[in-house]
């Protein structure tokens, strides 16, 4: 985690993205208004630095390597219930956003977007309020909403976690070490989420991944 300087008169800002050219980009445009108080390179080095810095807003990438950024948002919400969450994604996927929106007040920002649209994501959800960038406008929120808990109900966190590191291609003992657990326990995931869901080979496993925005393409 690369830490940064603190003001104590703005709104801070926390910035979670792997590629290094965004993520100072990124900082470029939110320091000029904000305080950026550091950048943290994935899902889970976010789990372990927000609650640290204790940032107004974490500016996030939602296809992060290790932890995708919306589970990362859901189980940073409950240790920081006062922090907004501002989500930058390549995808103009309106499940994608219902799946942000679920989290309550947020902003979700095409990256290609431009910088100024990013800052008033910012300020929006700084007001308590959500964002949601103008490309995007689907028809009935309420039933990619639906869709999105669906799924959500299917799989577990851990069978979450499990997925997106075997569709990244992390052999089971990295994805062991990196899960805390047994090599046996990451195999009974597999197992389980392969039968549950008629998954016949890893190449089934990426595209369902895929398929619910765990990695991108």
């Amino acid at each position: 985690m690369q830490g940064l300087d603190r003001s104590l008169t703005r709104s801070r800002v926390l910035i979670a993205d792997d590629h290094s050219i965004v993520a100072e980009g990124l900082r470029s445009v939110l320091e000029k208004t904000f305080d950026v108080v550091g950048i943290v390179r994935d899902g889970r080095e976010l789990l372990v630095e927000a609650p640290k810095l204790k940032p107004d807003v974490i500016v996030l990438d939602i296809s992060m390597p290790l932890l995708n950024g919306l589970d990362a948002a859901e189980r940073v919400k409950p240790l920081l219930p006062d922090t907004k969450f501002v989500f930058l994604t390549m995808r103009d996927d309106p499940n994608l956003a219902a799946a942000a929106l679920a989290l309550g007040a947020v902003g979700y920002v095409l990256k290609h977007s431009a910088a100024s649209e990013l800052l008033t994501a910012v300020h929006e959800v700084l007001q308590g309020k959500s964002y949601v960038t103008p490309k995007l406008r689907p028809e009935n929120w309420a039933v990619q909403g639906t869709r999105v808990r669906q799924f959500s109900k299917e799989l577990t966190p851990r069978q979450k976690d499990v997925l997106q590191l075997l569709a990244e291609g992390r052999p089971m003992k990295e994805i062991a070490d990196i899960l805390e657990v047994s090599e046996k326990t990451v195999m009974f995931h597999k197992y389980h989420i392969m039968e549950s869901f008629h998954l016949k080979s890893n190449a089934d496993l990426v595209l369902f991944a895929l398929k619910h925005h765990l990695i991108s393409p």
